[in-house]
């Protein structure tokens, strides 16, 4: 297990005094709109971050929408460096997931996306097996080219079972909820549904992947419904009530 100090905005320091709970289920959605995007999500335990990027004046920049350019709100100022301080300053024992959302045209984004993460040398491309971090790419995805470069891997759909990806190059199988579920969150869900499920989750895991929904009712009783049909990433903006929910159910 992991000790950390109190995380303030650019410093990340092991301290023996204090015990986290880590909990390898939790992906924190859009996490960049917290208050304090990573650091609110990682003290919850979570070890899996999202962020939305676009590629504005040579640069990426972390956003839903097109954002007008911010050096605060760079991948490199919201992610990379705290990560790489993490990595530098902590005895890790659980892999980090980066999964990062293309906004914008894929091959422009991607090749600056590579020259960026190749400033950072033990997040990228490292001989450590597994790596520090695990970047999984989603959005405008150019399977040849992300799957071309070493370091990168795929946010896949359903679609992308049984097509031959190795698990190190599609690890995740992703898509929206109500694709497979009508349920609200609310009184029982239906059988059927929740049959269907639990199918695309045996398909996935029968290939080493792990299954994240997004757009799911984001509430206790569907988390626990969710984890129980197989679903491994529970897809969240409530960063605090899904750190209590997942110490509760262990």
């Amino acid at each position: 297990m992991m000790h950390v100090s109190l995380i303030l905005p650019a410093v990340l320091c092991v301290c023996p005094g204090f015990a986290q709970t880590v909990h390898l289920q939790a992906h924190a959605h859009n996490d960049y709109e917290h208050t304090r995007p990573f650091y609110d999500a990682y003290e919850n335990g979570f070890r899996s971050f999202e962020a939305d990027i676009h590629l504005v004046g040579g640069e990426l920049h972390v956003s839903h929408h097109r954002p007008k350019p911010s050096t605060a709100r760079t991948l490199q100022a919201l992610y990379l460096k705290p990560l790489d301080s993490l990595r530098r300053n902590a005895d890790h024992e659980e892999q980090m997931i980066l999964l990062v959302d293309i906004k914008t045209e894929a091959r422009a984004t991607l090749k600056k996306l590579v020259e960026t993460l190749t400033t950072y040398p033990g997040l990228f491309r490292t001989e450590k097996s597994p790596p520090f971090v695990q970047f999984i790419l989603s959005g405008n995805r150019d399977y040849s080219l992300i799957l071309a470069t070493p370091g990168l891997c795929i946010d896949g759909r359903p679609g992308d079972l049984d097509k031959g990806y190795s698990a190190d190059q599609v690890p995740l199988i992703s898509d929206r909820y109500d694709n497979w579920m009508r349920w609200s969150g609310k009184g029982n869900p239906d059988e059927a549904e929740l049959q269907k499920l639990r199918t695309l989750a045996k398909r996935v895991h029968a290939e080493n992947k792990k299954l994240r929904l997004w757009a799911i009712p984001d509430r206790e009783e569907a988390w626990g419904v969710l984890l129980d049909a197989g679903v491994d990433f529970i897809n969240t903006d409530r960063l605090e009530a899904l750190n209590r929910y997942l110490n509760i159910r262990k």
